[in-house]
């Protein structure tokens, strides 16, 4: 089965500095029907303008990943650590028994588009901390690579929970595939572009959520980036 919301259904906040779309209930939005799918919790598409950011704030019991599209965002956190992560890089970050965290866009000049996504951790109270790793763009390219893991696939940074985050970059007619074992799920958002999933049509910023399938084919019509994440 497979559930398509279009991007139109997406929450969308503006604050000037911050404008974000929220696939799921988060902060000032609350929807009953929309709190999660799986272990994912949040995923939020964030576009942040020059010299502006998220200031030192607190999370709990959260695997945190963070993808970023175009720019370069700085994390700072309550362990010590302090990164800068660009285009092509994910951060995972374990707020485990507790962290604060901040990211800011230093550029004068320059956007930061990213993706930052919540999934529940496998157990509560682990030790906070973080990794990170840059992927380059012929890496993503007409596969669909494993960024983030908690199943030890390739060399994506490690995740305390049974999800795999794997992205693509996907150029006119060029087919991929994904198989599912039984009992699990999967959540497709299309960052760009245009493409069928089992003969199902979706274009940027559009996502499906995925059930009681075994098998995903995927053929992109125009240039394209995605990001599955294969769930529990």
């Amino acid at each position: 089965m497979m559930q398509i919301r279009k991007a139109d259904d997406r929450f969308h906040a503006d604050g000037g500095w911050l404008s974000t779309y929220w696939l799921f209930s988060f902060d000032h939005y609350y929807d009953p029907n929309n709190v999660s799918f799986g272990p994912l919790r949040v995923f939020n598409d964030d576009v942040i303008q020059p010299d502006s950011g998220f200031g030192m704030h607190g999370h709990k019991d959260m695997e945190i990943v963070t993808y970023v599209l175009e720019g370069a965002i700085d994390h700072k956190d309550s362990t010590g650590g302090e990164d800068k992560i660009s285009v092509g890089e994910v951060q995972r970050m374990t707020a485990g028994a507790g962290i604060r965290h901040s990211e800011f866009n230093k550029s004068k000049t320059e956007q930061v588009h990213l993706l930052q996504m919540w999934v529940l951790p496998n157990k509560t109270g682990l030790t906070p901390s973080y990794e990170q790793k840059k992927f380059s763009n012929e890496e993503r390219t007409g596969v669909l690579l494993p960024i983030a893991s908690g199943q030890g696939i390739g060399d994506a940074v490690t995740i305390n929970q049974d999800v795999t985050f794997y992205v693509s970059k996907a150029l006119p007619g060029e087919k991929l595939s994904h198989k599912l074992a039984d009992n699990r799920r999967a959540f497709l958002y299309v960052i760009d572009g245009d493409l069928s999933v089992n003969d199902q049509t979706l274009s940027s910023g559009d996502q499906a959520r995925i059930t009681e399938t075994s098998q995903l084919d995927f053929v992109a019509t125009r240039d394209s980036e995605i990001i599955l994440i294969d769930l529990p």
